[in-house]
This record gives structure tokens, sequence and C-alpha cells, in this order.
């Protein structure tokens, strides 16, 4: 069956703007005519796609929709520029990034894109083991993933390991670890999360034998502010090299007893035959390569 493109582009954007009337005024068209436009596609279709909800959410059927949508855009941008019919119009590209990768080397990897491409990046934030289930939904068109296996319809290319190192401070450790990460201190010692997702000190905690589920918590939810909370003492956490190596040269960190976790990345994209998603893996590539460890 034949999707028409202006009835995907419908559906991708109330689910982007979270509303028919949003999605009216990005769409520059009625409410009236955004609603019959999906009524359309939903009657030919026989399923609903987006659940009239505050804000709107795509189904399961949806999803692949509003991921044709964005493959629809993407062809069609990519053909313009070769026709030289493209306008001042910039592509919009959603991609999935793990907090840390964001944190360090994935945004200065992107930046050679800007020189060549018209291009508005959108990035979506989310733990590395969650990142793939964005790109299923079709909310973005890539993403840094720790996920192997491809998802249907995507490719994989592998970016490198991203290590992480158990630090902590000074003070912290004299308060807490004085006669080193012995099994006692650590069942009681303070850690800092990013979230009730992240796994990598239950991870770290588990290997050298504690109960991960002891020690009392604080959770902080952004990058740069999880390492500063460690820097400040309010507990031991990983941290990758390329934040924790200048305070652990300077003192304001030391290295706590234990393994180095070790995080493979990957980088996963729709199958298409797409010049600027082309340029966009390449460009990762290179930048994840120089920063991280080989896979």
């Amino acid at each position: 069956m034949w999707i028409a493109p202006d009835l995907a582009e419908t559906v991708a954007a109330v689910v982007d703007e979270g509303s028919l009337e949003g999605a009216a005024r990005a769409l520059r068209i009625t409410p009236s005519a955004v609603s019959q436009r999906l009524r359309t596609l939903e009657g030919q279709l026989g399923r609903v796609l987006v659940v009239r909800s505050k804000p709107a959410r795509v189904t399961e059927a949806g999803a692949v929709v509003v991921r044709l949508a964005r493959q629809y855009a993407l062809l069609g941008h990519d053909a313009g520029v070769e026709l030289g019919l493209e306008g001042p119009r910039r592509m919009r590209v959603p991609i999935a990034v793990n907090a840390d990768s964001l944190a360090t080397w994935f945004l200065p990897a992107l930046q050679p894109v800007l020189r060549t491409h018209e291009v508005g990046f959108e990035l979506h934030r989310d733990d590395q083991d969650r990142t793939a289930a964005l790109l299923e939904a079709g909310t973005v068109t890539a993403a840094v993933t720790s996920q192997r296996t491809p998802i249907g319809g995507c490719v994989v290319t592998p970016l490198g390991v991203m290590t992480y190192d158990p630090v902590a401070s000074p003070a912290y450790v004299e308060r807490w670890l004085p006669a080193g990460s012995t099994l006692d201190a650590l069942a009681s010692a303070p850690v800092v999360e990013f979230d009730r997702g992240d796994d990598l000190q239950r991870r770290w905690l588990q290997e050298r034998g504690v109960d991960p589920s002891r020690p009392p918590r604080h959770y902080v939810p952004a990058s740069d502010d999880y390492a500063t909370a460690i820097k400040l003492g309010f507990g031991w956490g990983l941290l990758p090299p390329l934040q924790a190596q200048t305070a652990l040269e300077d003192g304001r960190l030391v290295r706590l007893d234990g393994p180095t976790i070790t995080v493979p990345l990957y980088w996963q994209q729709w199958n298409l035959r797409s010049p600027l998603l082309s340029d966009i893996r390449d460009a990762v590539v290179v930048g994840a390569r120089a920063a991280l460890a080989p896979a």
C-alpha cells in the first residue's frame, strides 16, 4: 500500500509537536486539515496511529509511519541537493546519543558536517542501553548505542570502547574509605549514579563482590553535574578519562582500587543511500575513534 508523503509527514509532525494544533502550525495548515489527514491515513491502514492525548503519543503502527516520514524527508533533501533545487530550509536530523558521549567527544565530531551541509541537529540524550529504542520507534534517524545487533532496516558501525574509572575526591576517601576500597567500606560508602537506569556503578560493585543495593545513593542526571558531584565528595562514581583526567592530575580526584568498566559503542543508522547520513556517519566514526579506546 502506498502511503502518501504528506500524510506520513502529518503523523510525524503531530508526534514532534505533541498536538494537532502544534502540527498545524508547523505544517502551515489548519488543525482540521491535520485531523482529516490523520483520519484518512488511519482509515487506509485500518489502525490507530496517534493517541490524541496531551502530549499526543504515537502507537506502534504510528511509529512505523513516523520512520517512513523521516526517510521521505531525508531522501527528498538529498535529491534536492543533487538537483540544485534545495532551498534555504535546513534538513532536521534527529540523533540519539548517550550523555557521556555528548559531554565529551560527540559534538566536536559532528562539527565538520556543518561546513558541508545545511543541517539542523536535534539531539536526544539517553542512556546508551536505551538510545536504540528511539531509533526503532522512528524518533531519530541514527543513534550512538551499546546495542550491537542491527535494528530492522539499520546498519551498524563499531565506534570504539568507552572506559570508566572509579574515582572519588580525597576528602571523600579519607572519610569513607580510609583503609582503601574494602568490601565492608564499599557497602556503606555513598555512590553517585546518573539516574535509576544507570547500572555502571552496580556492575562495578558486583565485580568487587559487594551487594549493589546496600550503599546509599545520590542521583545526578546530567553528565557535567554528575562529575561535579563526585569532585565535591557526594560519593564515588565512574567517570570516563576525558572527564576525570584533569581532576586526577591536579589532585581533586583520586582513583579507587578496582577494575575499569568498559562499554562498547556502536553507530546505528537507517540503511539508506543518503550522502548526508553517510557524511554524518563518517564524521562520527572519525571523532569516536580519536577519543575512544579501540574496539
